[in-house]
């Protein structure tokens, strides 16, 4: 016993499993209880000793499974994750122990592992092994079936699956699993070694095949789909075996991702083609396909119809209808060809369905093709519902969300509490609030806060383990953690471990909350405040000057002093502008303190704190991991050093202070902005584009997210809507991904309904950044084509209007121009007539256009003229679109651009 109690200790798994045989019943059972308590002792080992545990673990794991004696108790003890870390487990010893079992026990086990979700990939191998020694069924749970195949895939080269007895009931459960094992798609010799199971005879055809089409038909990961997609490709689906699976087919075309639908598309051209699809099906079919958003598949789809109506012409009464349905498609060169298609079979049509086309055409049909429409139809229908003058629907203007008041109780505070300390992503505004909470709870009784607080903490890492390294918290934890005596007042008083000097904008702007904190906590035990001053009154963090006045009012009757950092934040968060701010700057002064006199004199100043900036198409690194190493040219936005920060503000707020270029390293952050970071500076949003800039600009030209989400929030913010914003909001247009693409369109409705929009910027803006390669043509009509179906059309009219010049200034034009043009096309016949404003060109009728004066000048490749709006001074009506429009061809470029000269008249 105590030889085995060593091994075990000292974290020898082989002598423990030779040690185990010399052990009777009587001395399992009681080998086992100190086995329990070694593994108890372990959970409390520092991270230090990994390696030690580590060791330890694999000797315990097969002490416990050769003492125990129930298969679920052996099961249990095996599966637990308390007993594994990054290593293999060691199985062949398990399985050593285990083997003398009797064959059903054996079994029972491995049954009960292979259910296990969590641990039977892991554990294949010895699984694998019980079911050898007992003779029992192979399990088919998930586990397994993902083991099995990480198994076979470890080898270089697959096994011949026809050779392992288990392929014959593990390759149906392939395709029925809840995900599809990876190895199946990283492994290439998967999709050949399950096209040759059929010719031995081991697996029916049609339990791949149908197998594949049904996790088709499931969806899953692009890797997934693709991996299924080679697989049915490979097995050459003969003509039978496809029209036997017709419906399978329709289905996929008509829900299915982009590269599976196009393969179904493909299966039902074959089916079609042979006669195998009716007119009703095609109909079907297409009443899906012909609204999918890829213009690839809706065009194959107008092919498709195209020849089954030349081959059989009595399919015109199903297939017309439907065709019909295109005019009200979003691009117009899909209303041109259904048209056309209509058009071409007419004549196959009775009287009824004539008149139902036309009623279609007139209500769904683009003005550029009514004409057209009414030529065919001999004219038509009067529209009951047409529509009056235009009217621009825009949303309304976002209302400032107040902050919720702090909790009215104690068992409120500390349920609030107990969320964010075991929250990994907590709240910016619910962290303000609990920080004034306890701040107060703590000012009115610190001991009864403490112990309400204490069995909170419980579990969490830095309150169980004395000496733990609390260096890294922050936020509420880092409160709590000084309040309960967890963190002395030493470390309080350092800077975060992030404080040193960085270009990185998250770490500039984490230092002032994080300095907030760390005050914060150190006055709560030291010279407790009755609450915090820079709390903010709205939900972007901004702080009403008011209510700021009111309580400095309160510290002065108490004899209070305000916390430094807490009164920095506070100046930097109180509105400057607006309604109110000179009566609180007159009851601020009248306070008599010096924190009031500060106040009416930040108050008074009003305006941006930091001055204008500079901007300028820069050479920017790029980061050492992407495939081109070389710098890439950006337009850049620069802002000056501001003394007063440097000056009059702690340490903490002086980087803020510092000069910006974003090029450098500012270039190559990566974080993303958030709520947090505007809430430090909520009335500065020009200068946190500017600092924001770069990461925007990467999610334009780079394959990055997730940056572009901060322009909704700073188009809500306070302060100056000026260039830096409009260039940031450009740049989100022309986003790779779509939520930030999106995320973007909102910025910019937002900036309309509030009359902030400076539309002939915004135009400049994309035009050059078009010109640079920053942003694609493709995406940005994506993202305009998105704000001009809310209702929009004047306002991304009067955005166009300012790139267009730009954008057809050039020798030629840039790639994906057509569909700028098919928007601009879309919007000016939906505003209405258009006059030439020598500002920003082409506009519609009575739009109004809010500019600011512009001093600046660039030029363009052609040497014309542009403000910094990006207006040509020379006041041209859209320059070179009459040369576009005279080109002969059917390309969309040709085809947008008659349109929309059409459309400017």
């Amino acid at each position: 016993m105590r030889e085995l109690l060593e091994a075990v200790r000292e974290g020898r798994p082989q002598d423990v499993a030779e040690l185990l045989w010399t052990l009777n019943a009587g001395g399992r059972k009681a080998a086992l209880e100190e086995f329990k308590a070694i593994r108890a002792e372990l959970r409390g080992w520092g991270w230090n000793r990994w390696e030690e545990r580590r060791r330890v673990h694999h000797a315990l794991l097969v002490a416990g499974a050769g003492c125990l004696t129930g298969a679920a108790a052996v099961a249990s003890w095996i599966g637990a994750r308390d007993l594994r870390d990054f290593s293999t487990p060691p199985h062949p010893l398990v399985l050593a122990v285990l083997r003398r079992r009797d064959p059903a026990w054996l079994g029972d086990v491995a049954h009960r592992l292979a259910g296990r979700a969590a641990t039977a990939r892991e554990d294949y191998p010895l699984i694998h092994g019980l079911v050898r020694l007992a003779g029992c069924p192979v399990p088919v749970t998930d586990g397994y079936v993902h083991g099995w195949v990480h198994s076979l895939s470890a080898h270089r080269l697959l096994p011949d699956l026809s050779a392992d007895p288990q392929t014959p009931l593990l390759v149906p459960r392939l395709f029925e699993t809840a995900e599809l094992d990876g190895a199946l798609v990283w492994q290439e010799g998967w999709v050949r070694a399950l096209v040759a199971l059929p010719q031995t005879g081991v697996v029916a055809r049609d339990v791949l095949v149908d197998g594949c089409l049904a996790r088709l038909l499931r969806g899953g990961k692009p890797s997934d789909l693709r991996f299924l997609l080679d697989l049915m490709r490979a097995l050459e689906l003969t003509a039978d075996e496809e029209r036997a699976r017709t419906a399978d087919w329709m289905g996929l075309a008509a829900d299915a991702p982009s590269s599976v639908a196009g393969y179904a598309q493909e299966v039902l051209g074959r089916l079609a083609a042979s006669g195998s699809l009716s007119a009703r099906q095609v109909a079907e079919v297409s009443a899906s396909l012909l609204f999918r958003p890829e213009k690839k598949l809706v065009r194959a789809q107008l092919v498709l119809v195209g020849k089954v109506l030349r081959r059989d012409a009595a399919a015109a009464g199903e297939l017309l209808p439907v065709l019909a349905e295109v005019f009200g498609h979003s691009d117009t060169a899909f209303q041109e060809r259904a048209l056309k298609l209509v058009g071409r079979h007419l004549d196959a049509v009775d009287d009824a369905t004539r008149r139902e086309l036309a009623d279609t055409a007139a209500a769904l049909l683009s003005p550029a093709h009514r004409e057209a429409a009414a030529a065919l139809f001999g004219g038509l229908p009067d529209r009951d519902d047409a529509p009056g003058p235009y009217e621009e629907l825009l949303p309304p203007p976002p209302e400032p969300q107040r902050v919720a008041p702090v909790a009215a109780s104690l068992p409120e505070l500390v349920e609030e509490v107990a969320v964010l300390l075991r929250s990994a992503d907590p709240d910016g505004v619910d962290t303000e609030r609990a920080l004034d909470g306890l701040t107060r709870a703590a000012h009115e009784d610190i001991e009864a806060l403490r112990e309400a607080l204490l069995p909170l903490l419980s579990g969490l890492w830095w309150y169980d383990h004395e000496g733990a390294d609390t260096r890294r918290l922050d936020g509420v934890p880092l409160f709590v953690a000084a309040l309960v005596r967890r963190v002395g007042l030493d470390e309080l008083l350092r800077q975060p471990w992030y404080s040193g000097d960085t270009c990185c904008v998250r770490r500039r702007l984490a230092r002032v909350p994080a300095a907030r904190v760390r005050e914060a906590a150190f006055r709560v035990v030291t010279e407790p405040l009755p609450f915090l001053l820079a709390t903010p009154t709205w939900q972007s963090g901004a702080l009403d000057p008011a209510e700021l006045v009111d309580r400095l009012s309160v510290y002065r009757r108490l004899g209070v002093r305000p916390g430094e950092c807490d009164m920095a934040q506070a100046l930097l968060r109180v509105r400057r502008t607006g309604a109110g701010v000179p009566e609180a700057a007159e009851a601020a002064a009248a306070l008599g303190t010096p924190e009031g006199d500060r106040l009416a004199a930040w108050l008074t100043g009003g305006g941006a704190l930091f001055g204008p900036g500079t901007r300028a198409v820069a050479e920017v690194p790029r980061p050492s991991w992407a495939e081109q190493h070389g710098p890439i040219r950006r337009i850049v936005v620069g802002t000056p050093e501001q003394l007063v920060l440097q000056r009059e503000f702690p340490p903490a707020f002086r980087s803020l202070g510092r000069p910006w270029t974003g090029t450098g390293g500012s270039a190559l952050c990566g974080h993303s902005g958030s709520r947090e970071d505007v809430a430090v500076l909520p009335q500065e949003r020009e200068t946190l584009a500017a600092w924001l800039l770069p990461l925007v600009t990467r999610c334009a030209d780079d394959d990055y997210r997730d940056a572009g989400q901060i322009l909704p929030v700073l188009a809500e913010a306070g302060g100056e809507a000026g260039p830096s914003l409009h260039l940031a909001v450009a740049c989100g247009l022309g986003a790779r991904h779509t939520d930030d693409r999106l995320a973007a369109v909102d910025a910019l409705l937002v900036l309309a309904s509030r009359g902030e929009l400076d539309a002939a910027r915004l135009g400049g803006d994309l035009a050059e950044l078009v010109a640079l390669g920053t942003v694609k043509v493709n995406r940005l009509a994506d993202a305009l084509r998105t704000t001009a179906a809310t209702g929009a059309y004047g306002t991304v009219w009067t955005v166009l209007a300012g790139a267009l010049p730009g954008l057809l200034s050039g020798a030629e034009p840039p790639r994906g121009l057509g569909e700028i043009l098919a928007v601009a096309a879309d919007c000016a016949e939906r505003c209405g007539p258009a006059v030439v404003r020598e500002d920003v060109g082409v506009v519609p009728e009575g739009a109004e256009v809010v500019r600011e004066d512009v001093t600046d000048t660039r030029w363009d490749a052609a040497g014309a003229g542009r403000d910094s709006a990006g207006a040509r001074r020379d006041g041209a009506a859209l320059p070179g679109l009459a040369g576009l429009a005279a080109r002969r061809g059917s390309s969309q470029l040709v085809v947008q651009a008659k349109r929309l000269a059409k459309a400017l008249g």
